[in-house]
């Protein structure tokens, strides 16, 4: 893979750059992180100002090449990420576009990528975490319809979404994952029910889903009706292998600022922390390089990244941890300053090792779909 930066590249970061430079100064101040409704707002017209300059599609259309730089160039001029929008960016418009019929394309990418419409994502349940083929969430077939009950946890943004990417069970007597089930259910249909989740950084967004008998029509079906877990591996493949590649360059931002904040308060004079924080510097460059094989990967093969992304995941999350550890060690008692951005920081990098599946099923995947060992018993 030859990382040379193109002239295309080289012409797209001047033109990204210029155009940031006008457009953030514009931007208003960031509404509180529990003001979900506010961050909708913030974030979907962030989104549209994208769109309207062209860089809307740039999560689904641009080349390998440019999708990494507008990564880059966004997070070094400290642009907003995809915020609220993250699910339907970065997971459910990357499916509809690999697995959606040419009329769902047409009816929900334009709205995403605008940023018309918010989705959450309804996988995991509170008797099927991590086993994601344990999901007992029915759909019924009544007519044009699917009528779904059950109920759903974690499910990230619910309470400002307007659509979630639904896993739910067709065939209850088929076992594990033959008898599941991609839909797309609008989140203003009756019988849906968002309560949210507290986390332990005091933020909100995720929530627990209730259905209650919700009728979703047949049409709004990614896929055929039991193959759902085949289309789950492409939204999974999206998240583990490039939703994470904007936030490896935050990383690698923040670990400069801990290296600065070491030399002002003169930690710095340890060299046991100089060499952990040289190790991460090594770490988040060579994370950085996976995300362009993976990438590259993905677009080589039709788009839909491949088993890369279990190792990229696996790996990136304990990063992070290690990373704010080490910021706990520079910064010492500041650490638990609630006020701190890298207090809360500190929380979310905890839950790392969880969402988006386990490392525990990472290394499942890593070992049976890469090394080729035998699955356990």
């Amino acid at each position: 893979m030859d990382l040379t930066p193109t002239p295309e590249e080289e012409d797209f970061r001047a033109r990204l750059r210029a155009w940031l430079a006008v457009a953030l100064p514009e931007l208003p101040p960031k509404p509180p992180p529990d003001d979900w409704p506010a961050r909708r707002a913030y974030d979907t017209a962030w989104q549209r100002a994208l769109y309207d300059a062209g860089y809307g599609g740039v999560h689904m259309d641009a080349p390998p090449a440019l999708r990494l730089a507008f990564l880059e160039e966004t997070e070094i001029a400290g642009a907003p990420y995809v915020g609220a929008n993250f699910v339907g960016l970065l997971h459910a418009g990357p499916t509809i576009a690999a697995e959606g019929t040419s009329e769902q394309r047409e009816r929900w990418l334009t709205p995403i990528l605008r940023g018309d419409e918010i989705w959450c994502q309804g996988f995991s349940e509170p008797d099927a975490g991590s086993d994601l083929a344990g999901l007992r969430t029915r759909a019924v077939r009544d007519g044009d319809d699917y009528v779904v009950t059950g109920s759903k946890l974690w499910t990230s943004h619910a309470e400002v979404a307007d659509w979630c990417e639904l896993l739910v069970r067709t065939s209850p007597d088929a076992p594990g994952h033959r008898g599941i089930t991609w839909l797309a259910m609008p989140m203003d249909a009756p019988g849906v029910t968002v309560r949210p989740l507290r986390t332990l950084a005091g933020s909100a967004e995720f929530a627990e889903v209730f259905l209650d008998e919700v009728r979703v029509p047949a049409a709004n079906r990614v896929g055929e009706e039991n193959d759902g877990w085949r289309v789950t591996m492409v939204t999974l493949s999206f998240e583990r292998g490039t939703a994470f590649a904007g936030e490896v360059v935050a990383c690698r931002r923040t670990l400069a600022e801990l290296a600065r904040a070491a030399r002002d308060n003169g930690r710095w004079d340890d060299a046991v922390l100089r060499r952990r924080l040289g190790r991460l510097h090594a770490e988040f460059a060579a994370l950085w390089r996976l995300v362009q094989w993976n990438v590259s990967e993905a677009a080589a093969a039709g788009g839909v990244p491949g088993t890369g992304g279990s190792v990229f995941k696996l790996r990136y999350s304990h990063a992070r941890q290690e990373l704010y550890d080490t910021a706990a060690d520079v910064l010492g008692p500041d650490a638990l300053d609630l006020d701190s951005d890298w207090t809360p920081d500190r929380l979310s990098s905890l839950a790392y090792t969880i969402a988006a599946g386990t490392s525990q099923i990472q290394r499942n995947i890593v070992a049976e779909r890469i090394l080729g060992l035998p699955k356990g018993r």
